[in-house]
Protein backbone atom coordinates (compact mmCIF):
# COMPACT_ATOMS: atom_id res chain seq x y z
CA UNK A 1 0.00 0.00 0.00
CA UNK A 2 1.48 3.30 -0.80
CA UNK A 3 1.26 5.34 1.79
CA UNK A 4 -0.06 9.44 1.06
CA UNK A 5 3.34 10.65 2.00
CA UNK A 6 5.20 8.79 -0.75
CA UNK A 7 2.17 9.73 -3.31
CA UNK A 8 2.71 13.07 -2.40
CA UNK A 9 6.65 13.17 -3.15
CA UNK A 10 6.40 11.01 -6.04
CA UNK A 11 3.98 13.68 -7.85
CA UNK A 12 6.20 17.04 -6.33
CA UNK A 13 9.17 14.87 -8.23
CA UNK A 14 7.00 14.37 -11.11
CA UNK A 15 6.24 18.50 -11.00
CA UNK A 16 9.66 18.97 -10.86
CA UNK A 17 10.02 16.84 -13.71
CA UNK A 18 7.47 18.74 -15.75
CA UNK A 19 9.24 22.11 -14.90
CA UNK A 20 12.74 20.66 -16.00
CA UNK A 21 11.72 18.95 -19.13
CA UNK A 22 9.00 21.97 -20.13
CA UNK A 23 12.14 24.72 -20.11
CA UNK A 24 13.73 22.42 -22.18
CA UNK A 25 11.56 22.29 -25.20
CA UNK A 26 9.20 25.47 -24.43
CA UNK A 27 11.71 28.12 -25.68
CA UNK A 28 11.48 26.70 -29.18
CA UNK A 29 8.70 28.10 -30.40
CA UNK A 30 10.20 31.92 -29.10
CA UNK A 31 13.44 31.62 -30.57
CA UNK A 32 12.18 34.02 -33.34
CA UNK A 33 10.72 36.79 -30.72
CA UNK A 34 13.16 36.26 -28.24
CA UNK A 35 15.72 36.79 -31.18
CA UNK A 36 14.23 40.38 -32.23
CA UNK A 37 14.13 41.31 -28.76
CA UNK A 38 17.77 40.97 -27.78
CA UNK A 39 18.72 41.50 -31.38
CA UNK A 40 19.96 38.78 -32.14
CA UNK A 41 20.35 35.82 -34.87
CA UNK A 42 18.61 32.85 -34.71
CA UNK A 43 21.68 30.78 -34.83
CA UNK A 44 23.14 32.63 -31.74
CA UNK A 45 20.13 32.47 -29.55
CA UNK A 46 20.16 28.32 -30.32
CA UNK A 47 22.56 28.70 -27.53
CA UNK A 48 19.72 29.10 -24.61
CA UNK A 49 18.56 25.35 -25.73
CA UNK A 50 22.10 24.26 -26.04
CA UNK A 51 23.76 25.68 -22.94
CA UNK A 52 20.25 24.26 -20.87
CA UNK A 53 20.66 20.77 -22.27
CA UNK A 54 24.60 20.36 -22.15
CA UNK A 55 24.46 21.39 -18.47
CA UNK A 56 21.82 18.75 -17.52
CA UNK A 57 23.95 16.13 -19.46
CA UNK A 58 27.36 16.96 -17.63
CA UNK A 59 25.84 17.60 -14.40
CA UNK A 60 22.86 14.42 -13.76
CA UNK A 61 25.86 12.04 -13.03
CA UNK A 62 27.23 13.58 -10.26
CA UNK A 63 24.10 14.40 -8.68
CA UNK A 64 23.85 11.13 -6.59
CA UNK A 65 27.30 11.85 -5.38
CA UNK A 66 26.11 15.24 -3.93
CA UNK A 67 23.05 13.77 -2.19
CA UNK A 68 25.08 11.24 -0.63
CA UNK A 69 27.53 13.67 0.68
CA UNK A 70 25.54 16.22 1.90
CA UNK A 71 21.68 14.95 2.23
CA UNK A 72 18.84 14.16 -0.19
CA UNK A 73 17.17 17.35 1.70
CA UNK A 74 19.71 19.57 1.49
CA UNK A 75 20.49 19.04 -2.50
CA UNK A 76 16.94 18.77 -3.29
CA UNK A 77 15.57 21.50 -1.94
CA UNK A 78 18.88 23.76 -2.82
CA UNK A 79 17.59 22.40 -6.64
CA UNK A 80 14.59 23.74 -7.08
CA UNK A 81 15.72 27.19 -5.48
CA UNK A 82 18.25 27.16 -7.93
CA UNK A 83 15.79 26.61 -10.68
CA UNK A 84 13.69 28.77 -9.89
CA UNK A 85 15.63 31.80 -9.00
CA UNK A 86 17.50 30.95 -12.45
CA UNK A 87 14.56 31.19 -13.72
CA UNK A 88 14.04 34.49 -12.47
CA UNK A 89 17.31 35.44 -13.88
CA UNK A 90 16.29 34.36 -17.35
CA UNK A 91 13.35 36.58 -17.61
CA UNK A 92 15.37 39.44 -16.53
CA UNK A 93 18.20 39.03 -18.52
CA UNK A 94 18.95 42.63 -21.22
CA UNK A 95 21.06 40.41 -23.29
CA UNK A 96 21.95 37.23 -24.77
CA UNK A 97 25.50 36.22 -22.61
CA UNK A 98 23.34 36.98 -18.98
CA UNK A 99 20.66 34.76 -20.66
CA UNK A 100 22.75 31.79 -21.45
CA UNK A 101 24.80 32.40 -18.16
CA UNK A 102 20.97 31.96 -16.45
CA UNK A 103 20.48 28.96 -18.25
CA UNK A 104 23.17 27.08 -17.61
CA UNK A 105 22.53 27.95 -13.69
CA UNK A 106 19.13 26.34 -14.68
CA UNK A 107 20.35 23.79 -16.01
CA UNK A 108 22.78 23.02 -12.86
CA UNK A 109 19.75 22.93 -10.48
CA UNK A 110 17.60 20.70 -13.13
CA UNK A 111 20.30 18.34 -13.15
CA UNK A 112 20.23 18.04 -9.62
CA UNK A 113 16.52 18.80 -9.10
CA UNK A 114 14.90 15.74 -10.79
CA UNK A 115 17.72 12.49 -10.39
CA UNK A 116 17.59 12.91 -6.57
CA UNK A 117 14.02 13.34 -5.84
CA UNK A 118 13.51 10.11 -8.01
CA UNK A 119 15.88 8.30 -6.07
CA UNK A 120 14.27 9.49 -2.66
CA UNK A 121 11.01 8.28 -4.30
CA UNK A 122 12.15 4.61 -5.42
CA UNK A 123 14.44 4.13 -2.16
CA UNK A 124 11.14 4.48 -0.18
CA UNK A 125 8.87 2.33 -2.59
CA UNK A 126 8.52 -1.36 -1.80
CA UNK A 127 8.71 -3.41 -5.49
CA UNK A 128 4.90 -4.17 -5.57
CA UNK A 129 3.96 -0.92 -5.48
CA UNK A 130 7.18 0.52 -7.96
CA UNK A 131 4.69 -0.04 -10.69
CA UNK A 132 2.22 1.94 -9.94
CA UNK A 133 4.22 4.72 -8.42
CA UNK A 134 6.14 4.84 -11.75
CA UNK A 135 3.52 5.81 -13.39
CA UNK A 136 3.17 8.96 -11.63
CA UNK A 137 6.78 9.78 -12.32
CA UNK A 138 6.96 9.23 -16.39
CA UNK A 139 4.05 11.58 -17.32
CA UNK A 140 5.41 14.95 -17.42
CA UNK A 141 8.58 13.54 -19.33
CA UNK A 142 5.59 12.84 -22.07
CA UNK A 143 3.45 16.08 -21.31
CA UNK A 144 5.76 18.66 -21.33
CA UNK A 145 7.13 17.88 -25.70
CA UNK A 146 3.45 17.92 -26.26
CA UNK A 147 2.20 20.93 -25.02
CA UNK A 148 5.33 23.10 -25.26
CA UNK A 149 4.67 24.07 -29.01
CA UNK A 150 1.29 25.19 -27.93
CA UNK A 151 2.13 27.13 -24.85
CA UNK A 152 4.96 28.69 -26.03
CA UNK A 153 2.98 30.07 -28.83
CA UNK A 154 0.28 30.93 -26.69
CA UNK A 155 2.92 33.23 -24.54
CA UNK A 156 4.94 34.25 -27.37
CA UNK A 157 1.20 35.27 -29.26
CA UNK A 158 -0.21 36.84 -26.10
CA UNK A 159 1.92 37.68 -23.72
CA UNK A 160 6.02 38.29 -24.14
CA UNK A 161 9.01 36.05 -24.00
CA UNK A 162 10.26 36.92 -20.49
CA UNK A 163 6.97 34.98 -19.11
CA UNK A 164 8.21 31.58 -20.74
CA UNK A 165 10.66 31.83 -17.36
CA UNK A 166 8.46 33.26 -15.13
CA UNK A 167 5.68 30.79 -15.34
CA UNK A 168 8.04 28.95 -12.97
CA UNK A 169 8.18 31.17 -10.08
CA UNK A 170 4.79 29.96 -8.60
CA UNK A 171 5.59 26.30 -9.26
CA UNK A 172 9.11 26.47 -7.60
CA UNK A 173 7.71 28.56 -4.89
CA UNK A 174 5.42 25.48 -4.51
CA UNK A 175 7.45 22.54 -4.90
CA UNK A 176 10.09 24.33 -2.53
CA UNK A 177 7.40 24.49 0.29
CA UNK A 178 6.04 21.20 -0.81
CA UNK A 179 9.48 19.62 -0.39
CA UNK A 180 10.37 21.43 2.77
CA UNK A 181 7.35 19.57 4.00
CA UNK A 182 7.77 15.96 2.42
CA UNK A 183 11.48 15.31 2.16
CA UNK A 184 12.92 13.85 5.68
CA UNK A 185 16.89 14.69 7.18
CA UNK A 186 17.99 11.07 6.47
CA UNK A 187 21.22 9.56 7.85
CA UNK A 188 23.09 8.83 4.47
CA UNK A 189 26.08 6.68 4.03
CA UNK A 190 29.82 8.24 4.06
CA UNK A 191 30.62 8.42 -0.17
CA UNK A 192 32.99 6.90 -1.36
CA UNK A 193 35.69 9.37 -2.82
CA UNK A 194 34.81 11.43 -5.48
CA UNK A 195 35.85 10.26 -9.09
CA UNK A 196 37.37 13.17 -10.41
CA UNK A 197 38.42 11.67 -13.55
CA UNK A 198 35.45 9.93 -14.52
CA UNK A 199 33.13 13.18 -13.67
CA UNK A 200 35.56 15.28 -16.44
CA UNK A 201 35.35 12.29 -18.63
CA UNK A 202 31.98 11.30 -18.07
CA UNK A 203 31.04 15.15 -18.38
CA UNK A 204 33.00 16.22 -21.54
CA UNK A 205 31.83 13.12 -23.49
CA UNK A 206 28.63 13.75 -22.53
CA UNK A 207 28.00 17.25 -22.67
CA UNK A 208 29.98 17.08 -26.17
CA UNK A 209 27.75 14.71 -27.69
CA UNK A 210 24.50 16.84 -26.82
CA UNK A 211 26.46 19.72 -28.12
CA UNK A 212 27.48 17.49 -31.25
CA UNK A 213 23.55 16.89 -31.26
CA UNK A 214 22.48 20.38 -31.63
CA UNK A 215 25.48 21.41 -34.16
CA UNK A 216 24.15 19.06 -36.43
CA UNK A 217 20.16 19.57 -35.62
CA UNK A 218 21.43 23.60 -37.08
CA UNK A 219 20.90 23.86 -40.69
CA UNK A 220 22.79 27.24 -40.76
CA UNK A 221 25.87 24.47 -39.60
CA UNK A 222 28.04 22.39 -41.99
CA UNK A 223 27.57 18.53 -41.82
CA UNK A 224 31.37 18.40 -41.56
CA UNK A 225 31.75 20.72 -38.05
CA UNK A 226 28.87 18.32 -36.59
CA UNK A 227 30.13 14.75 -37.77
CA UNK A 228 33.59 16.26 -36.70
CA UNK A 229 32.41 17.03 -32.99
CA UNK A 230 30.29 13.82 -32.53
CA UNK A 231 33.27 11.71 -33.33
CA UNK A 232 35.61 13.72 -31.25
CA UNK A 233 33.34 13.49 -28.12
CA UNK A 234 32.37 9.70 -29.00
CA UNK A 235 36.28 9.18 -28.48
CA UNK A 236 36.13 11.14 -24.92
CA UNK A 237 32.88 9.11 -23.91
CA UNK A 238 34.53 5.51 -25.26
CA UNK A 239 37.53 6.32 -22.52
CA UNK A 240 34.82 7.43 -19.83
CA UNK A 241 33.74 4.19 -20.67
CA UNK A 242 36.91 2.17 -20.59
CA UNK A 243 37.66 4.61 -17.16
CA UNK A 244 34.14 3.75 -15.57
CA UNK A 245 34.77 -0.13 -16.24
CA UNK A 246 38.23 -0.42 -14.90
CA UNK A 247 37.82 1.51 -11.21
CA UNK A 248 36.56 0.53 -7.97
CA UNK A 249 34.03 3.39 -7.36
CA UNK A 250 33.13 4.89 -10.35
CA UNK A 251 31.05 8.23 -10.93
CA UNK A 252 28.47 6.15 -12.82
CA UNK A 253 28.63 2.72 -12.43
CA UNK A 254 28.70 0.81 -15.66
CA UNK A 255 28.53 -2.69 -14.50
CA UNK A 256 24.84 -2.90 -13.69
CA UNK A 257 24.05 -3.02 -17.24
CA UNK A 258 24.99 -6.58 -16.91
CA UNK A 259 21.64 -7.07 -15.27
CA UNK A 260 19.35 -8.02 -18.41
CA UNK A 261 16.38 -5.74 -17.43
CA UNK A 262 18.19 -2.74 -16.56
CA UNK A 263 20.44 -2.83 -20.17
CA UNK A 264 17.40 -3.71 -21.70
CA UNK A 265 15.13 -1.01 -20.80
CA UNK A 266 18.12 1.08 -21.14
CA UNK A 267 18.78 0.28 -24.87
CA UNK A 268 14.67 0.25 -25.42
CA UNK A 269 14.08 3.01 -23.82
CA UNK A 270 17.08 5.02 -25.20
CA UNK A 271 15.66 3.86 -29.01
CA UNK A 272 11.93 5.07 -27.76
CA UNK A 273 12.73 8.28 -26.31
CA UNK A 274 14.12 9.92 -29.38
CA UNK A 275 10.94 9.02 -31.31
CA UNK A 276 9.13 10.84 -28.21
CA UNK A 277 11.07 13.97 -28.30
CA UNK A 278 11.05 14.37 -32.12
CA UNK A 279 7.49 13.17 -33.29
CA UNK A 280 5.83 16.74 -31.42
CA UNK A 281 8.65 18.64 -33.24
CA UNK A 282 8.28 16.80 -36.41
CA UNK A 283 4.24 17.31 -36.76
CA UNK A 284 4.59 21.10 -35.47
CA UNK A 285 6.86 21.82 -38.53
CA UNK A 286 4.98 19.81 -40.91
CA UNK A 287 1.64 21.53 -39.94
CA UNK A 288 2.78 24.83 -39.97
CA UNK A 289 5.36 24.91 -42.97
CA UNK A 290 3.66 22.55 -45.56
CA UNK A 291 -0.04 22.37 -44.21
CA UNK A 292 -0.20 26.15 -43.60
CA UNK A 293 -1.91 25.97 -40.48
CA UNK A 294 -1.38 28.20 -37.75
CA UNK A 295 0.37 27.61 -34.84
CA UNK A 296 -2.41 27.61 -32.49
CA UNK A 297 -4.18 24.54 -34.64
CA UNK A 298 -0.70 23.10 -35.11
CA UNK A 299 -0.22 23.43 -31.43
CA UNK A 300 -4.03 21.84 -30.78
CA UNK A 301 -3.65 18.79 -33.02
CA UNK A 302 -0.60 18.14 -31.30
CA UNK A 303 -1.96 18.58 -28.29
CA UNK A 304 -3.79 15.35 -29.17
CA UNK A 305 -0.32 13.47 -28.08
CA UNK A 306 -0.90 14.41 -23.97
CA UNK A 307 -4.66 13.40 -24.28
CA UNK A 308 -3.59 10.46 -24.71
CA UNK A 309 -0.76 9.95 -22.62
CA UNK A 310 -3.36 11.10 -19.93
CA UNK A 311 -6.36 8.93 -21.04
CA UNK A 312 -4.34 5.61 -20.82
CA UNK A 313 -2.52 6.35 -17.76
CA UNK A 314 -5.24 5.24 -15.31
CA UNK A 315 -4.51 1.25 -17.48
CA UNK A 316 -0.87 1.26 -17.51
CA UNK A 317 -0.59 -0.52 -14.37
CA UNK A 318 -3.47 -2.90 -15.11
CA UNK A 319 -2.39 -3.42 -18.78
CA UNK A 320 1.43 -4.59 -17.30
CA UNK A 321 -0.19 -7.00 -14.89
CA UNK A 322 -2.13 -8.86 -17.22
CA UNK A 323 -0.07 -8.98 -19.86
CA UNK A 324 3.23 -8.36 -18.80
CA UNK A 325 6.14 -6.14 -19.43
CA UNK A 326 7.15 -7.94 -22.14
CA UNK A 327 3.97 -8.38 -24.49
CA UNK A 328 3.15 -4.63 -23.62
CA UNK A 329 6.53 -3.36 -25.07
CA UNK A 330 6.68 -5.24 -27.99
CA UNK A 331 2.96 -3.88 -28.77
CA UNK A 332 3.37 -0.29 -28.02
CA UNK A 333 6.49 0.52 -29.35
CA UNK A 334 5.55 -1.50 -32.78
CA UNK A 335 2.30 0.59 -32.79
CA UNK A 336 4.75 3.98 -32.20
CA UNK A 337 7.00 3.08 -34.66
CA UNK A 338 3.80 2.11 -37.21
CA UNK A 339 2.30 6.12 -36.37
CA UNK A 340 5.34 7.31 -37.18
CA UNK A 341 5.62 5.80 -40.82
CA UNK A 342 2.00 7.10 -41.00
CA UNK A 343 2.81 10.55 -40.00
CA UNK A 344 4.82 10.30 -43.32
CA UNK A 345 1.96 9.75 -45.27
CA UNK A 346 -0.75 12.08 -43.84
CA UNK A 347 -1.29 14.96 -46.65
CA UNK A 348 -3.38 18.15 -46.10
CA UNK A 349 -6.10 16.23 -47.90
CA UNK A 350 -6.39 13.45 -44.88
CA UNK A 351 -9.76 14.54 -42.49
CA UNK A 352 -8.29 16.52 -39.69
CA UNK A 353 -10.07 14.36 -37.54
CA UNK A 354 -7.94 11.37 -38.41
CA UNK A 355 -4.72 12.97 -37.99
CA UNK A 356 -6.20 13.81 -34.41
CA UNK A 357 -6.51 9.85 -34.20
CA UNK A 358 -3.38 8.94 -35.24
CA UNK A 359 -1.78 11.77 -32.66
CA UNK A 360 -3.75 10.27 -29.76
CA UNK A 361 -2.66 6.43 -30.50
CA UNK A 362 0.69 7.84 -30.68
CA UNK A 363 0.51 9.06 -27.24
CA UNK A 364 -1.51 6.03 -25.57
CA UNK A 365 1.56 4.00 -26.55
CA UNK A 366 3.93 6.33 -25.43
CA UNK A 367 2.67 6.55 -22.23
CA UNK A 368 2.25 2.79 -21.91
CA UNK A 369 5.91 1.97 -23.47
CA UNK A 370 7.59 4.46 -21.41
CA UNK A 371 6.08 3.11 -17.78
CA UNK A 372 7.13 -0.20 -18.56
CA UNK A 373 10.12 0.79 -19.55
CA UNK A 374 10.82 3.19 -16.30
CA UNK A 375 9.46 0.73 -14.38
CA UNK A 376 11.14 -2.77 -15.30
CA UNK A 377 14.50 -0.71 -15.00
CA UNK A 378 14.72 -0.92 -11.17
CA UNK A 379 13.16 -4.26 -11.08
CA UNK A 380 16.16 -6.55 -10.42
CA UNK A 381 18.17 -3.72 -9.03
CA UNK A 382 19.14 -4.01 -5.06
CA UNK A 383 19.08 -0.85 -3.05
CA UNK A 384 22.88 -0.15 -3.00
CA UNK A 385 22.44 0.73 -6.28
CA UNK A 386 19.86 2.43 -6.65
CA UNK A 387 21.79 5.73 -7.11
CA UNK A 388 24.08 4.59 -9.99
CA UNK A 389 20.92 3.00 -11.77
CA UNK A 390 18.79 6.34 -11.60
CA UNK A 391 22.27 8.55 -12.71
CA UNK A 392 22.88 6.32 -15.18
CA UNK A 393 19.13 6.17 -16.20
CA UNK A 394 18.92 9.45 -16.32
CA UNK A 395 22.30 10.74 -18.11
CA UNK A 396 20.80 7.83 -20.97
CA UNK A 397 17.69 9.77 -20.97
CA UNK A 398 18.77 13.47 -21.30
CA UNK A 399 21.04 12.24 -24.04
CA UNK A 400 18.02 10.78 -25.92
CA UNK A 401 15.25 13.52 -25.44
CA UNK A 402 18.71 15.53 -27.32
CA UNK A 403 19.06 13.49 -29.83
CA UNK A 404 15.59 12.78 -30.78
CA UNK A 405 15.24 16.45 -31.69
CA UNK A 406 19.01 16.20 -33.44
CA UNK A 407 17.93 13.37 -35.39
CA UNK A 408 15.01 15.07 -36.52
CA UNK A 409 16.58 17.75 -37.78
CA UNK A 410 18.88 16.00 -39.41
CA UNK A 411 16.45 13.48 -40.79
CA UNK A 412 15.17 16.12 -42.74
CA UNK A 413 18.00 18.08 -44.00
CA UNK A 414 18.96 14.25 -45.22
CA UNK A 415 15.51 14.19 -46.08
CA UNK A 416 15.18 16.88 -48.58
CA UNK A 417 18.02 15.58 -51.23
CA UNK A 418 16.41 11.76 -50.63
CA UNK A 419 12.90 12.83 -51.70
CA UNK A 420 14.72 15.11 -54.73
CA UNK A 421 16.55 11.76 -56.05
CA UNK A 422 13.57 9.36 -55.95
CA UNK A 423 10.52 12.00 -57.06
CA UNK A 424 12.46 14.50 -58.52
CA UNK A 425 10.38 16.71 -57.04
CA UNK A 426 11.72 19.44 -54.16
CA UNK A 427 8.38 19.77 -52.67
CA UNK A 428 8.84 20.26 -48.91
CA UNK A 429 6.66 17.51 -48.10
CA UNK A 430 8.60 14.72 -49.07
CA UNK A 431 11.72 15.49 -46.74
CA UNK A 432 9.03 15.26 -44.31
CA UNK A 433 8.22 11.56 -45.35
CA UNK A 434 11.47 10.40 -45.42
CA UNK A 435 12.29 12.15 -41.76
CA UNK A 436 9.24 9.97 -40.45
CA UNK A 437 10.29 7.01 -42.20
CA UNK A 438 14.00 7.08 -40.80
CA UNK A 439 12.45 8.07 -37.27
CA UNK A 440 9.93 5.04 -37.65
CA UNK A 441 12.68 2.82 -38.37
CA UNK A 442 15.01 3.81 -35.71
CA UNK A 443 11.37 3.73 -33.40
CA UNK A 444 11.04 -0.14 -34.18
CA UNK A 445 14.40 -1.46 -33.10
CA UNK A 446 13.40 -0.70 -29.39
CA UNK A 447 10.85 -3.68 -30.68
CA UNK A 448 13.58 -5.93 -31.54
CA UNK A 449 14.99 -5.36 -28.05
CA UNK A 450 11.65 -5.91 -26.41
CA UNK A 451 11.25 -9.07 -28.22
CA UNK A 452 14.70 -9.95 -26.74
CA UNK A 453 13.32 -9.64 -23.49
CA UNK A 454 12.53 -12.53 -21.36
CA UNK A 455 8.98 -13.15 -20.91
CA UNK A 456 9.07 -13.34 -17.02
CA UNK A 457 10.92 -9.84 -16.67
CA UNK A 458 9.63 -7.83 -14.50
CA UNK A 459 7.27 -10.53 -12.55
CA UNK A 460 8.47 -9.23 -9.13
CA UNK A 461 7.04 -6.04 -9.97
CA UNK A 462 3.32 -7.31 -10.88
CA UNK A 463 0.18 -8.25 -8.91
CA UNK A 464 -1.69 -11.32 -9.96
CA UNK A 465 -4.70 -10.88 -11.73
CA UNK A 466 -7.97 -12.35 -10.12
CA UNK A 467 -8.50 -15.82 -11.92
CA UNK A 468 -4.92 -15.49 -13.92
CA UNK A 469 -1.69 -16.43 -12.82
CA UNK A 470 1.52 -14.54 -13.65
CA UNK A 471 3.21 -17.36 -15.42
CA UNK A 472 0.35 -17.88 -17.71
CA UNK A 473 0.15 -14.01 -18.08
CA UNK A 474 3.22 -14.17 -19.94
Amino acid sequence: MISPKLRNTALLVAGCYFMENLDSTIVTTAVPAMSRALQVSSAQMGLIVTAYMVTLAVFIPISGWLAEKFGTRLIFLSAIAIFTLASLACALSPNLGTLVAARVLQGFGGAMMVPVGRVVVIKHTEKRDLLKIMSYLVWPGLISPAIAPLAGGLIITYASWEYLFLINLPLGIAGFIAAWKLIEDETEPAPSRLDVTGVALTGIGVGGLTYAAHVLADTGVSWSKGLLLTAVFLAVSIFAVRHLLTVSNPIVELRILSIPTFRSSQLGSSLYWMMVGSAPFMLTLLFQNVFGWSPTLAGGIVLFIFIGNIGIKPATTFLINRFGFRRVLIVSTAIGALTMILNGLITPAVPIVLIALLTLISGIVRSTALTAYTTIAYSDISPENTRHANALASTMQNLAAAFGIASATVALRAGEPIARWATGSSGGSGAYTVSFFILGIIASLATLEAVRLDPAAGSVLRRKQPGKSLNSAN
